[in-house]
């Protein structure tokens, strides 16, 4: 099967060009060992059941004979073979090279390693496929070139249609789902993740005995709660309506969650560009990729004919995904900006170079003149701030973007970018 170019692929290219060992983390199924191939020169896989033995034998009794062979030499589900994480970071300390070894592995099984790694071993993260890397959006408007000339932007077409966009909501961005070429094929693949999450992987991570149906319950109130400001506290009731379960063990449960990579919480940005008081600063709340929380709800393509409420966060958890993706590619990290005065922003996008993007999601045509007013409300603070503070100014936005799932884009009078989902890359 033909391999489809990754995000990841660069970024992997550059810490094997920065870092003696590369550790590729993420959620499970997204796609870490096949990127993981296109750059190895030898691939050990301990999960090879013709070899495993062998490999466990050598890896507990001499871990440095399995590093011999070419470099960058893959190893798979590391965490079989524990002491070779000891192994790989004595290596890179001898030969003082970098782009040694790659590590793999399932986010399911927690390792404890005497030695952090740190400065050897980098870690990346990986995401599922976005929009763009599965072939649904065209990329018809580079997020780098909105950040370098926003100016420049005179307008698109989207493709994308919104039956499709469903489709790509409910299927998730998982590489095997992405492949397969019926539709219930491709559902199947995210309902059987939440399976596998609450049953399987919840109680391997770290051999702590779990309850598949307390697992089944948070995850349903957070995808109810999906892109909401939502406490951790009322999360909490919403389970306890149906699970019998401490509030330890609800935050115990959370964490697990956490550790698998399924729930994805977004952080807030907190200017002091009104009272410090009025700034919303608890988390919103996030998964992963829209098609678990679809998942966890039960639903399929057709329930969204006639509710639209729900598609909209669904949407906008599934933006938040392919930014994530797209900003990971420029150096950027992604926040949210919320007041209680009802002011908003659902993402700003921050580069590395300081530059950052406000950024509103809005699934239908008639909502993009509130999403530009939040936008543009933001910025006149941030300049009646700066004339304020002088001495700390803060940076007025370089971006300006509602992102939609409309059919054209364009870019408004008042300097903001409409931009469709379907026409979006790094």
């Amino acid at each position: 099967m033909r391999y489809r170019s990754r995000i990841a692929d660069q970024e992997l290219e550059l810490r094997l060009e920065s870092f003696g060992a590369t550790l590729i983390v993420g959620p499970k199924g997204c796609g870490k060992t096949t990127t993981a191939k296109q750059k190895a020169a030898s691939v050990v896989e301990l999960q090879d059941e013709d070899k495993r033995d062998n490999y466990l034998a050598v890896a507990r009794m001499q871990p440095s004979r399995l590093l011999e062979g070419p470099k960058p030499r893959l190893f798979d589900e590391w965490q079989d073979a524990p002491k070779l994480w000891g192994a790989v970071r004595k290596s890179v300390d001898d030969e003082q090279k970098n782009g040694l070894y790659i590590l793999t592995g399932s986010t399911s099984r927690e390792v404890e390693t005497p030695h952090t790694g740190t400065l050897r071993i980098s870690t990346m993260k990986m995401q599922p496929m976005s929009l763009f890397e599965s072939g649904e959006s065209d990329g018809a408007v580079s997020l780098k070139a909105l950040f370098d000339d926003p100016s420049s932007y005179d307008g698109c077409i989207s493709k994308l249609s919104v039956d499709e966009l469903i489709v790509a909501i409910c299927r998730g961005g998982w590489p095997h789902a992405v492949n397969n070429t019926s539709l219930r094929s491709q559902l199947a693949v995210a309902k059987d993740l939440f399976r596998q999450t609450c049953s399987v992987d919840m109680s391997n991570i770290d051999g702590q005995k779990r309850n598949p149906r307390w697992v089944e319950a948070i995850l349903r109130s957070y995808a109810r709660n999906l892109c909401t400001l939502a406490e951790t506290k009322t999360i909490y009731g919403d389970v306890r309506a149906t699970a019998e379960l401490s509030e330890s063990t609800f935050y115990d449960y959370l964490e697990a969650l956490e550790k698998l990579y399924i729930v994805e919480d977004v952080l807030a940005w907190c200017p002091a560009i009104r009272s410090k008081t009025a700034i919303r600063a608890s988390k919103k709340r996030n998964m992963v990729d829209p098609s678990v929380a679809v998942a966890a709800l039960g639903l399929s393509p057709a329930y969204f004919n006639e509710d639209f409420k729900t598609l909209g966060f669904l949407f906008e958890s599934l933006c938040m995904r392919d930014l994530k993706a797209y900003s990971s590619a420029l150096g950027g990290e992604l926040s949210y900006y919320r007041d209680r005065y009802g002011l908003e922003a659902d993402a700003v996008l921050h580069l590395g170079d300081g530059r950052y993007a406000l950024v509103e999601f809005k699934l239908g045509e008639g909502e993009i003149d509130e999403g530009a007013k939040h936008l543009l409300e933001i910025e006149r603070l941030v300049s009646e701030h700066n004339k304020k503070e002088k001495q700390v100014p803060l940076r007025l936005p370089d971006v300006k973007l509602v992102v939609t799932a409309t059919e054209y884009g364009y870019r408004r009078e008042d300097g903001v970018c409409v931009v469709p989902i379907g026409c979006l890359k790094p």
